[in-house]
């Protein structure tokens, strides 16, 4: 394509080529912003991990220089020492498990109680649908600090909080979530009702219906909320350390991991270099689900639409 010219006291002037110049100056500027930032945000990940395979000596010897953003590659076969101490001298394997443990068991209940909750939201008719639907918005937006202390409360009297049944305080109130309900109701109003109505006329019940028809067809939405309930449930800390009883040393750990890193880290003696190799084991879990689970994530978000 020919580029446009324009004549002003004699002079041509290139409008393409001066377009493609401002728009070319624009983009340079947009991505070394863009790449500033993401080094900021990244600096402390690199320091976690730097220092993670540093001993307290490394340590002190880089701080306040740039070798505080490099692994100690002087000493190779000391570069996991930390990590071998953390799983094996403080046991942080032990409260990872119960992490997995609590998150599977969530994931599940929290699928089936909020999908079946977003099932008859969508789907169904009866009286007062439209005040239930406006209560999910106002819940959606209430804090929730604001209901930790009754929740305390009713768990304490029906459960106790000094017995192995008080794990149960961290799976129950943890399976309904107000925000998991609104994606499953506005994911289920964009499934066609002919898929319903075939089903019927195969004979299929409504849970048959959910289990078989509308569950399968909602992958998108099932791996976004089992991912949000996995991030919950790891990162959870003021909670456990709530309702969770102290066990003695020669039991197993009822405490998840972000709770136990507290009283990890405060421990005598520990390292600068153990307490970030703690934390990276505990970012890697997030890291492989989130990025494992990102396309579904979008996916799910974007059929949901967020609409009322």
């Amino acid at each position: 394509m020919k580029a446009k010219t324009l004549n002003v006291d004699g002079k041509t002037v290139e409008l393409n080529s001066r377009l493609n110049g401002k728009r070319i100056t624009k983009e340079v500027i947009y991505y070394l912003c863009g790449a500033v930032l993401s080094l900021m945000f990244l600096f402390p990940i690199i320091y976690m991990l730097a220092t993670s395979t540093k001993s307290e000596s490394a340590y002190a010897q880089g701080a306040g220089s740039l070798a505080m953003f490099f692994p100690d590659f002087a000493h190779l076969g000391t570069m996991f020492d930390n990590y071998s101490s953390v799983l094996t001298n403080y046991g942080i394997w032990k409260y990872a498990l119960n992490s997995f443990l609590y998150a599977a068991i969530v994931i599940v209940l929290n699928v089936l109680v909020n999908g079946l909750a977003g099932y008859v939201m969508s789907k169904m008719r009866f009286p007062g649908k439209r005040l239930f639907s406006a209560l999910i918005i106002f819940l959606i937006i209430v804090p929730v600090e604001t209901s930790i202390i009754p929740l305390y409360s009713i768990v304490k009297i029906m459960l106790g909080l000094k017995q192995t049944a008080s794990v149960l305080g961290i799976i129950l109130p943890a399976t309904i979530s107000i925000f998991n309900v609104f994606l499953f109701m506005q994911f289920f109003q964009s499934i066609p009702k002919e898929y319903e109505e075939a089903a019927r006329m195969d004979g299929s019940s409504t849970l048959g219906i959910f289990f078989k028809v509308i569950l399968p067809l909602s992958k998108p939405i099932v791996a976004t909320v089992a991912v949000f309930c996995f991030i919950g449930v790891w990162n959870d800390y003021l909670w456990p350390s709530m309702i969770l009883p102290q066990t003695g040393a020669d039991k197993w750990p009822l405490m998840p991991i972000q709770a136990a890193l507290t009283t990890i880290q405060s421990m005598e003696g520990i390292t600068t270099g153990e307490i970030m190799a703690s934390l990276v084991i505990t970012s890697i879990p997030i890291f492989v689900i989130y990025v494992a689970a990102q396309k579904y994530i979008v996916q799910g978000f974007g059929s949901a639409g967020l609409k009322m």
